[in-house]
């Protein structure tokens, strides 16, 4: 099994910044992608930005500009500087590691954690 532990959510005022972080620990093979999603109440889980073990990243049009999605492969850490927040990136954080082991691909999900942006 993957645990994964997340933590740095909070309240912080409109144009402040935070910095999530997620360890991945457990049995893993190979990570192929890191991935923070974020749900706001009432609305669906999104996608917010990726990257990839060969550090390639994409983000949601939404946060481009302001957040930064990063790494570091030795610790198998995913992190994500969000500056300039605004009241919409208020809502649920959560990672999502997705490991390809020899014929199948699994995805393994943090337990979330609360980012409010209040106004």
């Amino acid at each position: 099994q993957v645990q994964l532990v997340e933590s740095g959510g909070g309240l912080v005022q409109a144009g402040g910044s935070l910095r999530l972080s997620c360890a991945a620990s457990g049995n893993m093979f190979s990570i192929r992608d890191m991935e923070w999603y974020r749900q706001a109440p009432g609305k669906q889980r999104e996608l917010v930005a990726t990257i990839t073990s060969g550090g390639s990243t994409n983000y949601a049009d939404s946060v481009k500009g302001r957040f930064t999605i990063s790494s570091d492969n030795a610790k198998n850490t995913v992190y994500l500087q969000m500056n300039s927040l605004k009241p919409d990136d208020t809502g649920v954080y959560y990672c999502n590691v997705v490991i390809a082991r020899p014929g199948y691909i699994s995805s393994y999900w943090g337990q979330g954690t609360q980012v409010t942006v209040s106004s």
